[in-house]
């Protein structure tokens, strides 16, 4: 069985990685130059996979106000003229309740766990050098409102499976000393001791690797599907911009490209482009490594994500729904970048390189996997959002159990389109 697989971001590529391994036939596209170079090129690296609570919460309706008045705000709005804005917004909000955000949440911790036993599964079976570390994590709050809001959240987790404990100011700062010049303002933290972080391009790099020495795959970058040429219910070739590519199976993977893709068919996923930043900072000296933080934070006011991976600190924030572009605004880098200096005053970020790219993201969070309606042979593993490469792997898994018909390792029925 020939399948092609539409997207080398690390989820098309653990997907193609998937298949070749058990032998299918596979033939990857994309239309850039190398794997990952859109949204999994510089992302928060973080390995969450005790914390996938859905970013439609009950918590935003409170924090909306603030939110939409405040020009340095974690999330921005642009109002567009576009019905796909508004209806997904609408699909977002309707999804804003404490039920629904609970339901989501035990959803995607099966999803969430697949993935962290296939990565280390693989991981065994074809070692890969991404920067991983089990460095565990810590999401600081700054009042105590807020932390008796996320004591309650992960109770109802470690129902789940979660291993999580609530820390207070003193057990934080000896867990992570690097955050004692912000102490006075931090009331505690959820820590997760086992959680992970990664270089999600290098891991996407090596998947497409080992690919590449595959006999059975084809990797054919620089590759762009301008449509699929469908006939009596099927999908018959990739048609792209170096000519048709025809299989038996096809596969869309290719988070926002997906919605201009599948929308001729008939079918347009909910699917909107939540714009984020990130920083990767340089730690090349003593001080710069003394002052970055071991473990990984998440500033939970402040929506900011630090992962430390090799020499470098990668910093993550920033929601911004009205603007699909990837162009790197000024304001919102030198925000970003005061927000960092005001945590660890002793960083050196002048030589920060910084990133903007859009998170595919459905208005519940969970993401889209499973057979297209619109045609028999067409498979859809997309909508992922900011925990794409938290949850490649075990996406992988489950699709490729959902395209042989064979038992699945999790309740395939939420993530179904």
């Amino acid at each position: 069985m020939h399948i092609c697989v539409i997207g080398s971001g690390v989820v098309g590529t653990a997907t193609a990685f998937l298949l070749a391994s058990d032998g299918y036939k596979v033939t990857l596209l994309d239309s850039q130059p190398e794997p990952a170079m859109m949204t999994s090129r510089a992302n928060g690296g973080q390995l969450s996979y005790n914390y996938v609570a859905p970013l439609a919460g009950p918590g935003v309706w409170p924090d909306l106000p603030g939110w939409l008045l405040d020009r340095n705000s974690p999330l921005r709005f642009r109002p567009r003229f576009d019905p796909h804005q508004w209806k997904w917004l609408t699909a977002f909000l309707k999804a804003c309740n404490a039920s629904r955000s609970a339901q989501t949440t035990a959803e995607m911790l099966t999803l969430s766990f697949l993935s962290r036993d296939t990565l280390h599964a693989w991981m065994q079976k074809h070692p890969i050098d991404f920067e991983w570390r089990q460095n565990g994590k810590l999401i600081m709050h700054r009042d105590q409102g807020s932390l008796e809001s996320a004591r309650r959240q992960m109770e109802k987790q470690l129902e789940l499976g979660s291993e999580q404990r609530i820390v207070l100011r003193d057990e934080l700062l000896e867990i992570e000393p690097s955050l004692r010049s912000i102490g006075h303002l931090v009331v505690g933290a959820v820590f997760t001791p086992g959680e992970e972080v990664g270089d999600c391009q290098k891991f996407t790099q090596g998947l497409f690797d080992k690919l590449q020495a595959m006999g059975n795959a084809n990797c054919l970058m620089k590759h762009h599907v301008r449509s699929l040429g469908a006939e009596q219910g099927r999908i018959r070739s990739a048609i792209t911009s170096a000519g048709d590519i025809e299989a038996d199976a096809f596969i869309v993977a290719n988070g926002m490209g997906s919605r201009e893709l599948l929308k001729p068919l008939g079918y347009t996923p909910a699917i909107y482009g939540l714009k984020g930043y990130s920083l990767s900072i340089p730690l090349d000296n003593e001080q710069q490594s003394r002052s970055s933080p071991e473990i990984s934070v998440t500033d939970y006011q402040r929506r900011i994500v630090y992962a430390r991976m090799g020499n470098q600190l990668r910093a993550a924030a920033m929601v911004d729904i009205g603007d699909e572009t990837t162009v790197i605004r000024d304001d919102r880098i030198q925000a970003l970048k005061r927000q960092i200096s005001d945590t660890f005053p002793g960083l050196n970020i002048s030589n920060s390189q910084p990133w903007a790219g859009l998170r595919p993201a459905t208005p519940t969070s969970k993401p889209i996997i499973g057979q297209a309606p619109v045609a028999s042979n067409l498979w859809l593993n997309i909508g992922h959002g900011p925990l794409g490469f938290t949850l490649a792997c075990g996406s992988a898994v489950l699709l490729k159990a959902l395209i042989e018909g064979i038992a699945c390792p999790i309740d395939p029925d939420p993530f179904r389109p």
